[in-house]
């Protein structure tokens, strides 16, 4: 081919490229026919040529065990020094290279830009005269992280950029060094002067950080509020000024190269994902890939499996419909093969799915120069789900999950500590997800919830409007939730106030009550002395007389201390609220308060839960929105050591017919047996510990 006819080709490529993208961008997303599978290679399998062969030969024995092969472009969590990152880029084109000729798509891994934290300190950045280290609000800084706002490492991330794209990669990721808390030794950042003088120009003043720390922690509410959502939109702006830099140079350059990014729960960086994820498809509407994730290194604690699914479902629920190839983050690190047992391995990638992903990015693989013999039967095992991974992918899509959410938005950190205490000592926002033990279905975005979950640190940063939409809706809530309604002016909806709290010695009984049905008349007895389990239980007075009490509270004499614990009203919105005063948010899982649980969850939502499961069961569900044929798919796991027998599901459904997948894709064909008004009753006969499932009506 001549030079000119070369020329010519790249050209046509390029404008084909570029309109494909954008065609596809414009139009309806198609459907997902499988799994978007990648395993995320180290340099303990990329440096040498024979290890890295050894690699694509075992890849290619597990045939269709993956489709991507995407390289790290370090061994360690700072920014390598430029030399070093050039010479290891280079080597690691020629493994892109054999990767592509063996029918993988293959691409970079950066790892880092910013920076984690201090690790490797003698091969990377640390030049603090050049390179403006991220500084936390007391002025500590981590030397082996530096601030996205420092036009020098913008260029020296973009000339890295160059060289990776110099070898023609299938793609490039970003990794979730990216963000602006955990840069170990200091969290939350960045407060250096950079950050601090841009700052300046959004608000029109300048800023020291003791001005910055009195303005977040001192003055009304309302006004530490209004400051601290002004902080959080900077730090949305500065990683998206970030992004726009590495999209527009990227996709000048090569219009339709896919850029990823991995996130965590990224409550400090504003959550911006929807706005990110646009910026990084750019001008040329070029696809973006996400790998959302969160710890969960090993398997001695199971419960981190589906903490970790809760906050990945946070993440997908946030990402515009273009994002089609969302890779939950499995990583084992530090990479020691008995530390997670290969089905938990499978397992996970399958769940995170159920959660909202499309895919799974395997981080598994040892991190040393030494044969691969230990890893073949976790790559083996993965070979086996595959087709399960790609049944999953298939019908579970992009859909939207109802269900029961606890409520949060974009803005949810400016509310930590709002009413006492220092901002900057961070927080948590979300009460235990107990509740979604015991076969409720979980939603991630309010906006598809039949039911939300209000806690007090929710409340406190929203408006008078935003809160009576609230109350108008399905709302499950505690007693330090209600007083804070309350003194906002809302006690005409919530049915209910407190009186006072007992810190010891209480248990409750279910009182004769529709909504307890059989259980009336049982006891829960929570054991509030040991107090690293203590909750106040809130006794309750009704305000409206159509407020209902479910419950009572008795001393450890079985003698009546207070006739309501637990209640539920209706108010002249149409919202149904239920206030619970005695342990909301754990110990939920014996037979009659999960029972009592469910029965109240399909209550607030008036039969408009999209199912639930309603024996007695370890089990977690996600059920996805129907599609317009009125098909709907879901999964379950029984999340328990315990085989599952005769599980019951409701789904609310008119039809009569479900098809069931185990993990080996066998088949198996439900009818319902009875129906419970909207609820078609369906019955599982077994599902094995730590399995999942899915189900999908018949079309």
């Amino acid at each position: 081919m001549t030079k000119i006819h070369s020329l010519l080709f790249t050209a046509l490529l390029s404008f084909l490229t570029v309109n494909f993208f954008t065609t596809a961008a414009a139009e309806k997303p198609a459907e997902i026919d499988k799994a978007f599978i990648s395993f995320r290679i180290g340099m303990g399998q990329s440096v040498s040529e024979s290890r890295f062969t050894e690699l694509l030969d075992l890849f290619d024995k597990y045939d269709g065990v993956t489709d991507e092969v995407t390289l790290f472009t370090t061994y360690s969590h700072s920014v390598q020094k430029p030399e070093l990152f050039e010479s290891r880029v280079k080597l690691f084109a020629q493994r892109i290279a054999a990767a592509k000729a063996r029918g993988y798509r293959s691409g970079y891994n950066i790892l880092c830009i910013m920076g984690h934290h201090n690790e490797n300190l003698p091969n990377s950045i640390v030049d603090p005269e050049n390179y403006t280290q991220v500084t936390d609000i007391n002025g500590s800084t981590s030397q082996g992280s530096l601030c996205p706002n420092d036009p020098d490492l913008i260029k020296q991330m973009l000339w890295r950029i160059q060289l990776m794209m110099d070898a023609n990669p299938d793609y490039i990721w970003l990794d979730d060094d990216i963000r602006l808390a955990g840069h170990i030794p200091v969290n939350l950042t960045c407060f250096c002067d950079n950050c601090l003088a841009r700052f300046a120009k959004e608000t029109g003043r300048k800023w020291t950080r003791e001005e910055i720390r009195a303005a977040a922690d001192q003055g009304s509410l309302a006004e530490k509020l209004e400051f601290r959502k002004k902080w959080l939109q900077h730090n949305r702006d500065t990683i998206n000024d970030l992004f726009a830099a590495i999209s527009t140079y990227v996709h000048e350059r090569n219009p339709g190269l896919p850029l990823g990014f991995m996130t965590g729960d990224r409550f400090w960086e504003g959550y911006d994902f929807d706005r990110w994820a646009d910026t990084l498809s750019g001008k040329t509407n070029a696809p973006v890939m996400w790998r959302p994730g969160g710890g969960y290194y090993e398997d001695s604690s199971t419960g981190g499996l589906v903490d970790k699914s809760h906050a990945i479902g946070r993440q997908v629920s946030v990402l515009p419909d273009h994002v089609r190839s969302i890779q939950s983050e499995i990583e084992n690190f530090p990479y020691q093969r008995l530390k997670k047992a290969a089905n938990i391995v499978a397992l996970e990638a399958v769940e995170h799915i159920a959660a909202g992903c499309t895919g799974a990015a395997f981080n598994v693989l040892g991190q040393y120069d030494e044969p691969l013999d230990e890893f073949e039967p976790l790559v083996a095992r993965l070979h086996q789900v595959r087709p399960f991974l790609d049944l999953m992918a298939k019908n579970l899509g992009r859909a939207k999950l109802p269900g029961v959410s606890v409520y949060w938005n974009k803005d949810g950190f400016a509310a930590l500590s709002l009413e006492g205490g220092s901002w900057f000592n961070g927080g948590g926002l979300f009460p235990d997800d107990e509740m979604f033990d015991v076969g409720i279905p979980s939603a991630y975005d309010s906006k598809y919830a039949q039911v939300l979950v209000l806690t007090r640190t929710a409340v406190v940063a929203l408006s008078d409007d935003q809160i009576r939409d609230i109350l108008s809706k399905g709302v499950y809530m505690d007693g330090p939730t209600l007083d804070l309604l309350n003194e906002r002016g809302f006690g005409d909806l919530t049915g209910f106030k407190t009186i006072r709290t007992d810190s010891v010695d209480r248990m409750t009984e279910f009182l004769p009550h529709p909504l307890n049905g059989e259980y009336a008349g049982r006891r829960c007895d929570n054991r509030q002395s040991f107090v690293w389990w203590l909750y106040p239980a809130y006794l309750l007075e009704k305000t409206d007389p159509q407020a209902q009490s479910l419950a009572r509270l008795l001393d450890y004499s079985f003698e009546p201390v207070h006739d309501c614990c637990l209640g539920v009203f209706e108010n002249k919105l149409g919202g149904r609220i239920c206030v619970q005063g005695y342990y909301p948010w754990t110990f939920l899982e014996n037979l009659s308060r999960s029972a009592q649980l469910k029965s109240i969850m399909r209550w607030l939502s008036k039969d408009s839960l999209p199912g639930y499961i309603a024996s007695f069961h370890k089990i977690n569900l996600w059920i996805r929105q129907p599609q317009p044929s009125g098909q709907i798919a879901l999964a379950f796991t029984n999340a328990s050591f315990d085989p599952a027998e005769n599980v019951i599901l409701m789904l609310r459904t008119d039809r009569k017919i479900l098809k069931l997948y185990d993990m080996a894709c066998n088949q198996t064909i439900l009818q319902s047996i009875e129906n419970d008004g909207p609820y078609q009753k369906f019955v599982i006969p077994l599902v094995d510990p730590w399995q999942i499932r899915l189900l999908v009506t018949e079309p």
